[in-house]
């Protein structure tokens, strides 16, 4: 009898592959883990999420805690995946390229790591990072 291999969805939100030899399971907050880091190591992203998401993501850090799949959500099929992203680009990188950038190396990471295909990865561009902002926000901090 030849080795099967099957995934299937639990209702929980994992991913579940049989074979001859026993079954895997892969949380969707694996996942999404795996496309956070993948999306921070790009060049020219600055932070993943949303404002909120960020202001989250700050109380985290200040407590040494970081969310890695913070501006990631995820929807798992069985064989499939699809990825939305949501990053705050530095400036001035070239917008789209930053996104092909982002695209590529969630789809690779996901493709390699986790075995499953990647249907399509959105990427959102939620607001871009000046240089000053950083400098600004060093200055405030030191004053209070």
């Amino acid at each position: 009898m030849a080795n099967m291999t099957t995934a299937t969805t639990a209702s929980s939100g994992t991913t579940m592959s049989t074979s001859g030899g026993g079954r895997t399971v892969i949380n969707d907050s694996v996942v999404a883990k795996v496309a956070g880091i993948a999306a921070r190591e790009v060049p020219g992203v600055h932070a993943l999420g949303g404002g909120a998401a960020r202001v989250m993501g700050a109380i985290r850090d200040a407590m040494s805690s970081t969310d890695l799949s913070q501006g990631i959500s995820v929807e798992v099929g069985e064989t499939q995946v699809a990825v939305d992203v949501t990053i705050v680009a530095e400036y001035p990188v070239p917008l789209q390229d930053v996104a092909s950038r982002v695209r590529s190396a969630v789809t690779t990471a996901i493709e390699t790591l986790v075995g499953m295909d990647v249907t399509e990865v959105n990427v959102t561009v939620n607001d871009v990072n000046l240089p000053s902002d950083d400098s600004d926000s060093a200055a405030e901090s030191r004053v209070l």
